[in-house]
């Protein structure tokens, strides 16, 4: 018997349709919660969220997408996972606060999975130039990269008047950014050594 074997290929086009649908779905399952919070449904004393809906979406194109090769029905397929999963994402507080709709964990799930969804992307689209700009530097250089962060995010604690520990933490990052900085060496020229 012989199969198959199909290299599988990073698809950019359905990534832009989910993503889209996601956002889509996110903010008009928030906007719609927001301005009607008393609709709700409710059958055999059971309150259906809408990310049980959700659930159900991604499901089922996940397994269509599984088992169909169509790459039109992919398109919609991957329009109606983007839906599911902005309606799963929109009660994410509710989910890990078990009832809290409001809390602010569905936010910062939300700016989290855009961030992913950038990087990834970024990743998938230009990963040579990235090996070349981020990966291959020297460990010098890397150091002050990682001096620069660490003192930057020293921030934080200053906006939280936590001063010691703010203090503590630009302290470390000036450290980490000395130990390694390197001064850039000039090429010496007779010219140079006669001035």
């Amino acid at each position: 018997m012989v199969q198959e074997v199909r290299r599988t290929v990073f698809k950019h086009g359905l990534a832009f349709y989910g993503t889209l649908s996601f956002v889509a779905s996110f903010f008009g399952a928030r906007l719609f919660a927001t301005l009607n919070p008393t609709v709700t449904v409710v059958r055999g004393g059971i309150h259906f969220h809408h990310f049980w809906y959700g659930l159900a979406m991604v499901v089922s194109t996940g397994w269509l997408g599984i088992t169909l090769s169509n790459e039109r029905m992919g398109r919609n397929l991957a329009i109606i996972f983007g839906l599911g999963a902005g309606l799963i994402g929109d009660e994410v507080g509710l989910l890990l606060t078990f009832g809290d709709y409001t809390s602010n964990l569905t936010e910062i799930f939300f700016v989290g999975a855009i961030a992913f969804i950038i990087l990834v992307t970024l990743l998938s689209r230009g990963r040579e130039h990235i090996e070349r700009e981020v990966i291959n530097i020297s460990r010098r250089e890397r150091m002050t990269q990682i001096g620069v962060f660490v003192g930057a995010f020293s921030v934080i604690f200053f906006a939280v008047d936590n001063w010691a520990v703010g203090l503590a933490v630009l302290g470390l990052g000036i450290l980490v950014y000395l130990w390694g900085f390197e001064r850039e060496k000039r090429p010496r020229s007779l010219r140079s050594l006669a001035s």
